[in-house]
């Protein structure tokens, strides 16, 4: 069988907050919220100590169900990303400059969005800061 994606999962520390952007905005829709066991495979996947609270959402896309998730982790700080951005997620919207008004309006951080061509195919991608540091780049395909 040739390989599948099936999920990025997102570490965050308020899952409400989190879920005002990815599913008020970018419109992924729960699936479920469930907390964590506590020898949940989430510890030794995202090195977490112990003692954090941890609760795991799956979201759906209108296309996948359970194509992206948020584990929300309470009792541990977590990191501030400091330095060179490690990852991004890249997502296909159709209305990129509504949701960036929106992002925006939530005091998120925004960079300067870009208009290009690639394989014949005219887009604008832009991308955002989300409330826990993560890198997140919104692009619509231009219909000409």
């Amino acid at each position: 069988m040739p390989i599948q994606f099936k999920r990025a999962t997102l570490l965050v520390a308020d899952l409400k907050k989190s879920l005002s952007i990815y599913s008020d905005i970018l419109g992924f829709s729960v699936n479920y919220i469930k907390k964590s066991e506590d020898d949940s495979y989430s510890y030794p996947v995202f090195n977490l100590p112990k003692n954090a609270q941890v609760t795991f959402c799956a979201l759906d896309s209108p296309s996948q169900k359970r194509t992206f998730a948020l584990t929300e982790v309470k009792e541990y700080k977590l990191p501030e990303p400091k330095g060179p951005r490690m990852a991004v997620l890249v997502l296909q919207v159709d209305d990129l400059k509504k949701m960036i008004s929106n992002i925006a309006s939530l005091g998120l951080e925004t960079l300067d969005f870009l208009k290009d061509t690639t394989d014949g195919e005219s887009y604008l991608e832009q991308a955002f800061i989300d409330f826990d540091g993560h890198l997140i780049l919104l692009y619509e395909i231009l219909k000409e």
